[in-house]
């Protein structure tokens, strides 16, 4: 069956196992919650959904018990889920995999899961509000006389910098990614950077999402040549939660890169503000 091609139009998908956590937090801000029967174990948001039977980690899945839930459509989402939609696709169940990158591919799949849902108009008024909201960053951060140099921590072993999305809500909030030249590389293993180049390029600020693992910052205090870093020598080492900035939807466009912002501009003196 084609999305939305039901006789009942939206009633397609009626049984959604979603995987995805963005995807997840999406459905439920269109009202359309009944429809989700399973869920990642890493799901948190909103905090309904953890009354959603927990189906997989974020790399493994227990097909037994997502067949249980007769499910018509699975979402599942990137190269990382490769493995799950591939083994779903070959147990016959319809996969919808999203591997949004960007804030354009982000908005473009908010829009596609709406109109899947019969709800392209809600999906189109989230987009404007959260377009606005960003407007409204931007211009609040074009205040600042300085835009701070900010390294994004994706994971610490190896050293893995920002994703594209999250480089660019950096520079909305106010801040000058360190490694722009890798932003767009869609792999994690493409923007694999080495603690010296880091060093070399020396951060005013360090944001650190270790996914699904708290930040230490005693270890990176720790790394060699730390001491020549402006952010540790001045202390603005902070951790952001995954759970509001490494998933590519609702989240990381609100919270996410509010957080950044308040950052930034607690780290900018009161004078260049």
């Amino acid at each position: 069956m084609a999305f939305g091609m039901s006789a009942d139009h939206g009633s397609f998908p009626r049984r959604i196992v979603c995987l995805s956590d963005e995807a997840a937090e999406l459905i439920y801000l269109l009202g359309e919650e009944d429809r989700i029967v399973g869920v990642s174990g890493f799901s948190t948001r909103p905090p309904e959904v953890r009354s959603k039977p927990r189906v997989s980690t974020f790399k493994d899945a227990n097909f037994d018990a997502i067949a249980q839930l007769e499910p018509d459509l699975l979402i599942t989402y990137s190269d990382v889920q490769a493995e799950i939609s591939r083994e779903a696709s070959l147990r016959g169940l319809a996969v919808l995999n999203c591997n949004q990158r960007s804030l354009a591919e982000i908005f473009d799949t908010v829009a596609m899961l709406a109109r899947i849902l019969g709800k392209a108009d809600d999906g189109g008024r989230f987009i404007a509000e959260w377009r606005l909201g960003l407007e409204e960053i931007a211009s609040k951060a074009a205040r600042f006389t300085r835009r701070l140099r900010v390294y994004f921590e994706e994971w610490n072993e190896p050293l893995i910098s920002g994703i594209q999305w999250v480089e660019e809500l950096v520079e909305i909030a106010g801040g000058e990614p360190i490694f722009p030249e890798l932003r767009t590389r869609r792999k994690a293993e493409d923007r694999v950077v080495s603690w010296e180049q880091v060093v070399e390029r020396n951060p005013d600020i360090i944001l650190a999402s270790w996914c699904g693992m708290k930040v230490n910052h005693d270890e990176i205090r720790a790394r060699p040549g730390a001491d020549k870093v402006s952010a540790v020598r001045s202390g603005q080492i902070h951790e952001i939660p995954s759970s509001i900035i490494l998933q590519p939807g609702p989240a990381a466009l609100t919270e996410g890169v509010r957080l950044i912002h308040r950052i930034l501009s607690e780290t900018v003196s009161p004078d260049r503000r």
